[in-house]
């Protein structure tokens, strides 16, 4: 099956890669995705007090709209994160807005939170069964309150969600980093924590904030000090980055979110630093350039108790998840770990 499926990879790529992403989608719901085995019980860990069978997880941006969350649980990833939604349905900037870098092992996207809309992904989520599954949560672009948008795609997947995402760092959505400001960072997050303290207990899960790469000098401090105060779990480091490092794709100059192989060091850096500023008081997930066992479990010395992946998927395919997962057992083991937990934060 996996030659199958790595056989359906390379065909994707003869399609334009939205296509294509649409086109992978449509498998997954017709069942056609490949379906993982028991996992090592040395990948078994938390995260935030939720229990994961491994760190592994699908970032958003793959399954937008909440619609395969399931059959990529079965293909293996420790949990899945939906989005981003934002409360009303939007058609995002115009095509072409994605780019394989195919030379870098890169994606450039412009995409601009195109998504159905709040109900539909919170229909879905309301039938999901086992297994965590988050919520990436934003802001529509013309909206008049981007704060309000948050607190309304919060209240209604309250219950819905094993946990929220507070995204706020997607480089084309025009001045949505500017609320990694800490005046405008503190409202946002104040107003949330305001919403769910006024929420049912029951439905309470919890939530992270997802950063940029591209911090100035002072920035993670005054990010890490505003979280802890709104009473957020987490961070998670980092988003696309919209530098560009030495790229030898046709597309390098695309504007957009740089993701994939390019972005690894960088993000893994800024992961150490939030790490270091947190000092044990928040959980980290780290995201950006995960295409390796090796690649996560840089991240989990750097301080993630998870690590997310998805332009890795462009370009090996679903089965990756099992190489990773596979290759992180190895290296936990040769180094002496019995656990996951152990190699938090081992740097």
């Amino acid at each position: 099956m996996s030659l199958l499926h790595g056989l359906a990879t390379r065909a994707l790529h003869r399609l334009d890669p939205e296509d294509a992403h649409g086109a992978a989608i449509a498998s997954l719901k017709a069942g056609l995705g490949p379906r993982a085995g028991r996992d090592d019980p040395i990948l078994a860990t938390e995260l935030a007090g939720l229990k994961l069978p491994n760190p592994v997880g699908l970032a958003p941006g793959f399954d937008k709209n909440a619609e395969v969350f399931a059959p990529m649980l079965r293909a293996g990833f420790g949990f899945v994160e939906c989005g981003t939604v934002t409360p009303l349905p939007q058609v995002g900037n115009p095509r072409p807005r994605l780019f394989r870098l195919s030379e870098d092992r890169a994606v450039i996207n412009r995409m601009g939170f195109n998504n159905q809309g709040l109900e539909p992904f919170a229909a879905r989520l309301a039938r999901r069964g086992p297994g965590v599954v988050g919520a990436n949560i934003g802001a529509n672009k013309d909206s008049a309150d981007r704060v309000a948008d948050y607190v309304s795609c919060l209240r209604r997947l309250w219950g819905l969600a094993s946990y929220f995402t507070i995204n706020i760092s997607s480089p084309n959505t025009p001045g949505l980093r500017a609320l990694q400001t800490r005046a405008a960072l503190e409202e946002l997050l104040g107003r949330l924590a305001e919403a769910r303290d006024a929420l049912p207990a029951e439905g309470r899960a919890p939530m992270f904030l997802k950063v940029a790469p591209d911090l100035a000098d002072g920035e993670a401090e005054a990010i890490v000090e505003t979280v802890l105060g709104a009473g957020l779990q987490g961070i998670i480091v980092s988003n696309t980055t919209i530098g560009r490092p030495e790229l030898r794709s046709p597309f390098r100059d695309e504007t957009g979110g740089l993701s994939g192989a390019p972005l690894q060091a960088l993000s893994t850096g800024m992961l150490a630093r939030f790490s270091a500023i947190a000092d044990g008081r928040l959980v980290l997930i780290g995201a950006g350039g995960v295409d390796s066992g090796q690649a996560a479990y840089a991240k989990l010395r750097a301080g993630a108790a998870a690590v997310q992946l998805y332009s890795a998927l462009v370009y090996e395919g679903p089965g990756l998840v099992a190489r990773i997962k596979r290759e992180l057992a190895q290296i936990l083991r040769a180094e002496g770990f019995r656990a996951v937990g152990e190699a938090v934060g081992a740097n």
